[in-house]
């Protein structure tokens, strides 16, 4: 192997191309990653193919996207400023402030994973996140397709959180980064927000939407937790405090910042609203008990993150207080490894098999 060779992660610095054409490499293919790249087809979908889902479904301009219940800021005085109509309003731009930011971690999680075909020695693991990287662009032409429908096409920029999040996990050269970075923390955020809208959305369209991009995303999730399976036992004790660390830093990081007021401040100014002083009415609402509160709910999206790094056994003794902090670990310790939104993907999963199976044969039959 090269000289950039790093046996750990079984990875090389991108651009060390030799090593790719090494003629031993090719025989060195790992198992683990063969059940989720077999299963592919089975949730196979096209965001331009009505049979799949049809962005042409109306939505009245008028009326609530998501319930207004669901916005926290209507929970505190900002809701004493605004009238019915204002708030349907504001609901749907809290919307599309959180599908723009969606957007932008799809086409995170696209570059990504086609820099994982760069690094990957494992040809099993080369072959998955080239998968991956035709999954995630489809995301983003799905995406895409429901901010044209609703918004117009006009999508907000990235937050400065989750921007500098994706910043940091695409440029990274560490291999761990981008694998806990995004497979299994900005994967595992996704799964926990598309289960949230998938059953509070009023939109038939976005339910849909949310469904079809989890059957590819439970998969997604799932090879993180693979690699660690297969990568973390193997590591030094210094590697493995590295991964650790770098794990808490990236959930600090999401559970402080990715819903404060400051990072939707591109919304507020229509509706004569000043970021700070929403910051400090959602402040005045809402206490880090009543956070914790809402963390012993199995869907909460941080809950979901804490659970994953648990199942993954990237969590130890080190930094299990920083967690302990937020939810009951042996609660989260002794529950199956199944995860918030599997039982959505698998539905879906099952309506696409039904529909792609009619497909073949109608290609069997003009063939």
């Amino acid at each position: 192997m090269g000289s950039s060779y790093d046996p750990s992660y079984d990875a090389v610095k991108k651009g060390d191309f030799p090593v790719m054409i090494e003629t031993t490499r090719y025989m060195r293919r790992s198992t683990h990653f063969d059940e989720i790249i077999a299963r592919t087809e089975e949730h196979y979908w096209n965001p331009d193919d009505r049979d799949y889902i049809d962005f042409s479904t109306p939505w009245p301009k008028d009326q609530p996207l998501l319930p207004l219940d669901f916005m926290p800021e209507l929970h505190t005085a900002v809701a004493d400023r605004l009238n019915e109509q204002q708030k349907i309003a504001f609901a749907n731009e809290n919307l599309r402030w959180m599908l723009s930011n969606i957007l932008h971690g799809e086409q995170g999680a696209l570059n990504l994973s086609s820099s994982l075909c760069d690094i990957f020695v494992d040809p099993g693991a080369q072959e998955y996140a080239a998968n991956q990287a035709r999954e995630e662009a489809r995301h983003v032409h799905g995406f895409s397709n429901y901010m044209a429908a609703r918004f117009g096409g006009v999508v907000l920029p990235v937050g400065d959180t989750l921007g500098k999040l994706l910043n940091s996990v695409v440029q990274s050269e560490v291999v761990y980064e981008k694998i806990v970075g995004m497979q299994m923390l900005v994967e595992g955020l996704a799964m926990g927000a598309f289960t949230t809208l998938h059953s509070k959305a009023n939109d038939p369209l976005l339910r849909r939407l949310c469904q079809v991009v989890m059957t590819d995303e439970a998969f997604h999730h799932k090879f993180g937790k693979l690699w660690a399976h297969a990568t973390v036992p193997g590591l030094s004790t210094e590697q493995r405090n590295a991964v650790e660390d770098w794990a808490a830093e990236c959930f600090n990081i999401l559970v402080l910042n990715l819903i404060n007021s400051e990072q939707k401040r591109a919304i507020y100014p229509q509706f004569g609203l000043d970021w700070e002083w929403v910051r400090a009415a959602m402040m005045e609402a809402f206490t880090d008990v009543d956070r914790r509160n809402e963390m012993k709910d199995s869907n909460n999206i941080f809950r979901v993150l804490i659970k994953t790094l648990v199942k993954s056994e990237i969590i130890t003794e080190r930094t299990r207080p920083f967690y302990a902090a937020w939810v009951d670990m042996e609660e989260l310790a002794g529950e199956s490894d199944r995860m918030v939104g599997d039982d959505i993907a698998e539905e879906g999963i099952r309506f696409l098999k039904e529909i792609n199976a009619g497909k073949r044969k109608v290609v069997r039959k003009l063939n």
